[in-house]
C-alpha cells in the first residue's frame, strides 16, 4: 500500500499533461481540470486516511525506482505532510472550480489550467519529499508556474509585479542551493532522515556541527522569502494584485505555507538533532550558544514574525482596493503562523513545543481557508462589478446577500470570531504566547503576546473598514449593474460552510494538527521510517544487510530496530551501529 504515497503526485502529473493536450478543446479542458482537482483531493483524502485516520494508520515511504535511501529519491507521507496536503487539496479544488467560472475562457484555454496543476504538483512534491535537494527541485516547479501566473495578463503592472517576484526568488533559489551544497559538503548526505541521524552523532561521522548553523541560515532566508515574511515581503502586494485572483488564492493560501512547512520539517525534524555543546565558530575559538540550531531559529524567526504582523497589519489598514488589502493582510497573517513556530524553537519542554507547532498548523489551515475564500469572493465581486475599489462597492450586501455572507464568514474567521476555525487558530497562538510569557516573565518575553494583540486589533480595523466600505452603505452604479453568477456564489457558500464546520467540529482538526506536530518533532520515528541504512556503500545497500534494491520503503525493519550505537567504518561511510560488514 506504500504506492498510495505517490498517488497525489501522479494525479497532478496526469492533470498537467491532460489539460495541456486539450488546449484546442477548451470546454473539455476545463472539465478535465476540475476533474483532476477532484481526483487529487480524493487521493489526498485516501492518503490522509492511510497515514492518520484509519484504525491501523501509520506513516509510509516510497523509494523511487526501488533504490534504497539514502541513495534513491525518498517520498515520505506522515501526519505533517498529510496535514499540509489536505490544506492544499481543499484550497486547490475551490480555486480551480471558481477559476473555470470567473476567468475569461480565452485566457484559460492555453496556459491557465496546465500551470495551475503544475503549481499543485510542485506543492505536493515539496510536502512529500524526504530529500533536501529534491525539496529545492519541487520549490522550483512550484515557482515556475507562479512566475507565469503573476505575469499572466501581460500588462505593465503585471510585468512589474512579475519582475519584483522573479528577481528575489531567483536570488533566493541560488542562496538555497548554496546552503544545500554546503550542508552536503559538511554532513555528507541530503536525505533528511540520514542527515538527522548523522547530526545526532557527529563524532561518529567526523562532522563539525558549527557550520550547520550558518548553512541552515541560508535555507531559512529562502524559506522566509517564499513565505513572504519581513524583510522579504516586498514582492507580495504587487504579485498578488497582478495574478488572476483564483491563482492569488493559491499563492496566499498554499504556496506561502510551503515555506513554513520547510522551516518546521528541517529545523525540528533534522537540524534540531545537531548538538552544539562545545561547538565553536571555525577558526575563531568562539563558542556557539544554544544546544541546537533551534537556538538560532527562535530569535530570528520571532523578529520576522513580529515585524510581519506589524507591517502587514498597518499596510492593510490604508488600502483602497480589496485585493491589495488582502495582499498586505497575508503578510501579517503569515506572521501569526511564524510566531508560534519561533516560540516552539525556544520552548522549555517537548509538550510546550508540540503545542506551539500544533498552533502554527491550525492557524495555517485557518488562514488558507479564510484567505482562499476572501480572494475567491473578491474574484466573483470583480467579475460582477468590474472593480475591487471599496469606494465603488457600496450596497453589495443588499445586491447579493449570499455572496456578502460568504465574504463575511471569511472575514470573521480572519478576525477570530467563534465558532469559526479562525477563533481556534488565534486562541492557540495567544495561548502559546501567554505560556511563553508565564514561563519567562520579562519584558522581552512579553513581545510575542503584545505583537499578537496588536495584530488582532489591526485585523479588526481593516476587516471592519472593508465590510463597511464595500458592503454597506448606498448602492453604487457598479453594484447596481452587477450580475452575480449563482454557481460562483454557491461554490463560495460551500467553502464558507467548510470554515464553519472546521470550527464547530474542531476536535478532529486539532487532533490531526497535534499528530502532525508530533510527526515533526519525533526525529527517531522519522529516521526509523525512512531507514536510510547509513553504514553501507551503494553496493552493500543493494546486496547486503542494508536492504534489497527492490525495496519500496515502509516502516523500519525489525532487524534494524536496535541499531543506534557508535559507528564503524564500512567502505567510505561509517556505520550507525553493530559490526562492520
Amino acid at each position: 500500500m506504500n504506492q498510495i504515497v505517490i498517488a497525489p503526485l501522479l494525479v497532478a502529473v496526469v492533470a498537467v499533461v491532460a489539460t495541456l493536450a486539450l488546449g484546442r478543446r477548451p470546454a473539455l479542458q476545463r472539465a478535465t481540470s476540475v476533474a483532476g482537482a477532484i481526483v487529487y483531493a480524493a487521493s489526498v483524502a485516501l492518503l490522509a486516511w492511510r497515514v492518520v485516520l484509519a484504525p491501523d494508520a501509520g506513516p509510509a515511504t516510497y523509494q523511487s525506482g526501488g533504490w534504497p535511501a539514502p541513495f534513491g529519491i525518498t517520498l515520505v507521507a506522515d501526519a505533517l505532510s498529510a496535514f499540509m496536503l489536505v490544506l492544499a487539496a481543499t484550497v486547490g479544488l475551490w480555486s480551480v472550480a471558481v477559476a473555470v467560472r470567473v476567468l475569461d475562457r480565452e485566457n484559460q484555454r492555453v496556459f491557465y489550467h496546465p500551470l495551475f496543476h503544475c503549481m499543485l504538483l510542485g506543492v505536493t512534491g515539496a510536502f512529500l519529499t524526504g530529500d533536501l535537494f529534491n525539496l529545492f527541485v519541487w520549490f522550483e516547479v512550484m515557482l515556475m508556474a507562479s512566475y507565469v501566473f503573476v505575469a499572466f495578463y501581460g500588462g505593465a503592472k503585471h510585468t512589474a509585479g512579475a519582475f519584483r517576484y522573479l528577481v528575489p526568488n531567483v536570488v533566493g533559489s541560488a542562496v538555497m542551493l548554496l546552503g544545500i551544497g554546503g550542508l552536503y559538503a559538511t554532513v555528507g548526505t541530503l536525505n533528511m532522515a540520514d542527515m538527522a541521524r548523522r547530526l545526532a552523532d557527529p563524532a561518529a561521522y567526523g562532522i563539525d556541527v558549527a557550520p550547520v548553523v550558518g548553512l541552515s541560515a541560508f535555507v531559512l532566508a529562502t524559506f522566509a522569502l517564499k513565505a513572504g515574511l519581513v524583510p522579504f515581503q516586498f514582492w507580495v502586494p504587487s504579485a498578488y494584485r497582478a495574478a488572476p485572483l483564483p491563482a492569488a488564492a493559491m499563492l496566499a493560501g498554499v504556496t506561502k505555507k510551503v515555506g513554513i512547512y520547510a522551516v518546521i520539517r528541517l529545523y525540528f525534524t533534522v537540524f534540531a538533532a545537531a548538538g552544539l555543546d562545545g561547538a565553536t565558530l571555525p577558526g575563531t575559538g568562539v563558542g556557539i550558544t544554544g544546544d541546537s540550531p533551534l537556538a538560532f531559529l527562535g530569535p530570528v524567526l520571532l523578529a520576522m514574525a513580529v515585524a510581519s504582523i506589524a507591517v502587514g497589519g498597518v499596510g492593510a489598514v490604508g488600502r483602497e482596493t480589496v485585493d491589495e488589502l488582502l495582499a498586505y493582510s497575508s503578510i501579517g497573517q503569515v506572521g501569526f503562523i511564524a510566531l508560534p513556530v519561533a516560540l516552539a524553537a525556544s520552548a522549555p519542554s517537548g509538550a510546550v513545543r508540540r503545542a506551539a507547532v500544533a498552533a502554527a498548523l491550525v492557524y495555517a489551515l485557518h488562514h488558507a481557508l479564510a484567505k482562499g475564500l476572501l480572494f475567491l469572493s473578491t474574484a466573483t465581486v470583480r467579475g460582477a462589478t468590474g472593480t475591487t475599489r471599496l469606494s465603488e462597492l457600496g450596497g453589495l450586501g443588499q445586491r447579493s446577500p449570499v455572496l456578502s455572507a460568504a465574504f463575511l464568514v471569511g472575514s470573521l474567521s480572519l478576525v477570530g470570531i467563534p465558532p469559526l476555525a479562525g477563533f481556534f487558530g488565534k486562541f492557540l497562538v495567544f495561548e502559546v504566547a501567554a505560556r511563553h510569557f508565564a514561563t519567562v516573565p520579562t519584558a522581552a518575553a512579553a513581545v510575542p503576546l503584545a505583537a499578537a494583540l496588536v495584530g488582532a486589533v489591526l485585523t479588526i480595523v481593516y476587516i471592519t473598514r472593508t465590510w463597511i466600505g464595500g458592503f454597506w452603505g448606498t448602492q453604487t452604479p457598479q453594484v447596481g449593474q452587477a450580475t452575480v453568477d449563482p454557481v460562483q456564489v454557491g461554490l463560495l457558500a460551500a467553502l464558507a460552510a467548510v470554515i464553519l464546520a472546521a470550527g464547530v467540529a474542531f476536535d478532529p482538526v486539532y487532533r490531526f494538527a497535534t499528530a502532525a506536530a508530533e510527526a515533526a518533532l519525533d526525529r527517531g520515528a522519522y529516521v526509523d521510517l525512512v531507514d536510510p541504512a547509513p553504514g553501507t556503500t551503494l553496493l552493500a545497500a543493494g546486496t547486503g544487510a542494508g536492504g534489497a534494491l527492490g525495496s519500496s520503503g515502509g516502516a523500519a525493519r525489525p532487524d534494524r530496530a536496535g541499531e543506534r550505537g557508535a559507528g564503524t567504518e564500512n567502505g567510505n561511510r561509517p556505520a550507525d551501529g553493530g559490526e562492520g560488514t
